[in-house]
């Protein structure tokens, strides 16, 4: 008796085990899925291919037209062979008036009145500022050089409240 007692005691463990981690696994599964509706990260399961890279935006405040202004702008100058994608871009986020005097800045000074440099910055940086009068500011930061020796100029951009184009860009400091 003890020796079928030992016989069926194996397998009757095995179906037992088998259903705990059956068990085990829908609960784990369970448990991702509803942290999942709830907007937590959950880790990808081994072999599963992580999610593309998501990217959104919104029709914000005015500082955000101009980190996508300088954003675009800086890709369009960056791929020269970008054509009239620089200038159609400054006449979308700029006001006539502003490009009339970036022109004849650009003419005196001989290099980009948007950058207020002859060259590219490797990346740009935008902080929201003060409003009032029907204007906002902002600060964008400008970052030059090889990343171990970074150089940063800085420009004072003034964005018009009612149509968030840029209406100013002047060089700080």
């Amino acid at each position: 008796m003890s020796h079928t007692s030992r016989s069926q005691s194996p397998r009757s463990r095995t179906p037992r085990s088998r259903t705990s981690r059956s068990r085990a696994a829908v609960g784990a599964f369970a448990g991702a899925a509803v942290l999942a509706a709830a907007g937590a990260s959950v880790p990808a399961f081994a072999g599963s291919p992580a999610p593309p890279p998501v990217r959104a935006g919104v029709n914000g405040p005015a500082y955000d037209r101009v980190a996508d202004f300088y954003g675009a702008y800086v890709d369009a100058v960056t791929d020269q062979g970008a054509g009239r994608l620089g200038p159609q871009l400054r006449s979308f986020y700029l006001t006539s008036d502003l490009r009339t005097r970036l022109a004849r800045w650009e003419g005196r000074e001989h290099a980009d009145g948007v950058l207020r440099a002859q060259d590219v910055p490797r990346a740009w940086k935008v902080t929201a500022g003060d409003s009032g009068a029907g204007h906002t500011w902002s600060t964008v930061r400008l970052t030059w050089g090889s990343a171990q020796h970074p150089t940063y100029t800085y420009l004072t951009v003034q964005s018009d409240l009612s149509t968030k184009k840029i209406s100013d860009i002047r060089q700080k400091g």
